[in-house]
């Protein structure tokens, strides 16, 4: 070794450095999927949404899929499931590739379920640090592509908030009022800069805990990572996705995911 690199490994500045910031995937994977509503004929029977077979495989699958493409661009995979899932090693016996870790520590809501994922990352030794970066990824959105989450990434890596995924709003929007005859249009609202929101949304992982964290202990009640940043005065980047990048939540969403899957393997 040269004198000059031992001097420079000896100096103050190289030894005070930084590690490199890293990016993590946590997927929240412990809920039921009520809304889902299978019937036995489309679904099987007992298993979670999350758990379900769309075109021959199950929707975790998929989705994990599209993170393993990125392969060493990211420092690591949990998904988080509840701690009484009984179902999730028949489902998915492959998962626990390298830098792939499954906690059982899922809460009663989404927001309960990423804070607790978000604390086993920062407790575990040689995992992450409060600031590195972290995708937090919805399951049930199984058509989520490579490039779109590089796309996400090199967008927000630089950013001092972050960002997440969303989608011009492109139909005509409706507000609602109800009456004893159900659901009437209330008023039409303008869509000029709404967006829809998706996953993944990236951000600094002690950031992301201290916004969820404020949010529960102040009864906030938040339905995405964007919202809790937003709650702390912070503004998250938009950064375009698709719109075949949506949330599987009811019936007929399943044969819509289907079907684009099966044209993307032919």
């Amino acid at each position: 070794m040269s004198e000059n690199v031992e001097k420079s490994r000896n100096s103050p500045d190289f030894q005070n450095a930084e590690p490199p910031v890293r990016v993590f995937i946590l997927i929240p994977c412990a809920g039921q999927g009520a809304r889902a509503g299978l019937p036995e004929v489309r679904g099987v029977a007992g298993l979670p949404k999350q758990y379900q077979p769309i075109a021959g495989t199950p929707m975790i699958i998929h989705t994990v899929e599209a993170f393993r493409a990125l392969g060493s661009a990211l420092a690591g995979l949990w998904l988080v499931i509840s701690p009484e899932d009984s179902d999730f090693e028949d489902v998915f016996p492959g998962f626990n590739a390298e830098g792939e870790h499954l906690l059982r520590v899922g809460g009663a809501t989404r927001s309960a379920t990423v804070q607790n994922g978000l604390h086993a990352l920062l407790n575990t030794p040689g995992a992450a640090r409060a600031s590195d970066w972290v995708l937090v990824h919805d399951a049930a959105r199984c058509l989520i592509i490579p490039e779109q989450i590089e796309a996400l990434i090199a967008a927000c890596r630089d950013d001092t908030v972050g960002g997440l995924l969303a989608q011009p709003l492109a139909d005509t929007l409706k507000s609602e009022h109800r009456d004893e005859n159900g659901s009437r249009v209330g008023a039409t609202l303008d869509r000029a800069g709404k967006w829809l929101a998706q996953t993944p949304q990236m951000f600094r992982i002690g950031a992301l805990l201290q916004a969820l964290e404020q949010a529960a202990q102040s009864g906030l009640v938040v339905t995405d990572e964007s919202s809790a940043m937003e709650a702390l005065g912070l503004s998250p980047k938009l950064v375009r996705g698709s719109a075949q990048n949506f949330k599987i939540t009811y019936p007929e969403d399943f044969a819509l995911a289907e079907a684009i899957l099966l044209s993307r393997q032919g």
